[in-house]
């Protein structure tokens, strides 16, 4: 689990060091860039600068709030996952979880109807869970 949240929070740093490098570098005219103090136009004023570091701000709360959601989604699968797994009547090999906006999906099969109410409870019962979308088919061995 630690693994897991440690791997999606450095892939999400770095998606939003290199979403914000690749800004700065690209827009050297409309505002200049870290490379250069002054774009081409002249020199850029105060209320320039600080209407760019507005824009700025909302453009990096927008983006923790997608990996926010990322992470939440991604947590929630993990800790469905887990739950499964350490249950003794399911087999989550054969079940795949993926989570969107709260909303779970279970997709794969499962060897009986007691296993398949299992899982679907197991995911139901978890905190923070909207909805779970059931695709589970019961296949008799």
């Amino acid at each position: 689990m630690r693994l897991v949240f440690g791997t999606v929070l450095v892939l999400a740093i770095v998606a939003i060091g290199t979403h914000l490098l690749g800004y700065w570098s690209f827009n050297q005219v409309a505002v200049g860039s870290w490379r250069s103090a002054t774009p081409a136009a002249g020199p850029v004023g105060t209320s320039t600068v600080r209407d760019r570091m507005g824009q700025l701000d909302a453009q990096a709360g927008k983006t923790a709030q997608k990996v926010g959601d990322f992470v939440s989604d991604a947590a929630l699968t993990a800790k469905i996952k887990s739950k499964m797994a350490l249950d003794d009547g399911v087999r989550a090999r054969t079940i795949d979880v993926s989570t969107t906006d709260g909303v779970v999906t279970l997709t794969g099969t499962v060897g009986s109807a007691a296993e398949h109410d299992r899982a679907v409870r197991l995911a139901r019962e978890t905190n923070g869970i909207k909805q779970v979308v059931d695709r589970l088919k019961v296949v008799l061995p």
